[in-house]
């Protein structure tokens, strides 16, 4: 049973969606949304890259607004679509100033959309491309926990920026050995899914310096709006919910994670 639905908090400090994908977001005219997406006091809005066909809409997105931010990248559903012209074509726009993280890639062992030797492939290539480009890298990684350390370990001395693991779903195994390699977790509404202990105790261990907030919508919307598109206006929850997990004030909470995705996405103006 959800949450009686109540008003979305806002924050004196400004917030950092980290996370989500607007071109999207499909229940209410986008205009609206990011109007809403400011009226919470969501400073800055990163919208995430996942396909070859989205590469050229995350880019324009993040031409229309000072404030919206974007990432290229292919995600591990995907893996077979990338090929070296795909390729060249990150490359080519990694260095562009809005264009402030590597991603989101991956691997997905869930859904298993793509071979997954090609999977790690894919990642390679482009973990090398964040080298080369001296940007983070978001990561998508779902029941493919050792893999994603194995190829990560591969690339500790040569990544010179590490980025986030987004969503994090994975086990202590991982968030250790990311948190340890200075890499950042990314957490959303699925924090506040009543089935979701799991998550939570990653938090617990979490220290508050390495957590990033996003939203990953238009999924994974939080209690007490679950059955509606999420949206990053729904932000504020949560923070709202990382707090009470950790025993912080929510505030302090807003403060910190505001000061990680600065320094974790250092393009962020």
């Amino acid at each position: 049973m959800s949450k009686k639905k109540r008003d979305i908090p806002v924050f004196e400090h400004p917030l950092i969606e980290t996370h989500c994908h607007l071109d999207y977001l499909k229940e209410r005219p986008l205009a609206e949304i990011l109007a809403e997406t400011q009226r919470v006091n969501v400073e800055r809005v990163i919208t995430i890259a996942v396909s070859p066909d989205n590469l050229a809409p995350v880019r324009e997105l993040a031409q229309s607004a000072s404030w919206i931010y974007g990432t290229q990248g292919i995600h591990p559903h995907d893996a077979e679509l990338y090929t070296d012209d795909v390729e060249a074509e990150i490359r080519q726009h990694c260095s562009h100033a809005k264009i402030v993280a590597v991603g989101e890639i991956g691997l997905d062992y869930y859904y298993d959309n793509a071979d997954r030797a090609v999977q790690r492939d894919v990642f390679r290539r482009q973990l090398q491309l964040a080298c080369d480009a001296d940007l983070p890298v978001v990561i998508h990684s779902r029941d493919a926990d050792d893999d994603t350390i194995a190829i990560l370990q591969e690339f500790e001395q040569s990544l010179p920026r590490r980025g986030v693991i987004h969503s994090f779903t994975s086990g202590p195994g991982l968030a250790r050995y990311a948190l340890d390699q200075g890499w950042c977790l990314g957490f959303n509404g699925i924090a506040t899914f009543n089935k979701a202990e799991n998550v939570r105790d990653i938090i617990r261990m979490t220290p508050v310096e390495q957590i990033l907030l996003e939203t990953d919508a238009p999924f994974l919307t939080p209690v007490p709006y679950r059955g509606k598109e999420n949206a990053p206006f729904y932000i504020p929850f949560v923070a709202e919910k990382v707090a009470e997990v950790k025993a912080l004030e929510v505030a302090d909470v807003v403060r910190q994670t505001y000061q990680n995705s600065r320094r974790t996405f250092y393009r962020l103006q």
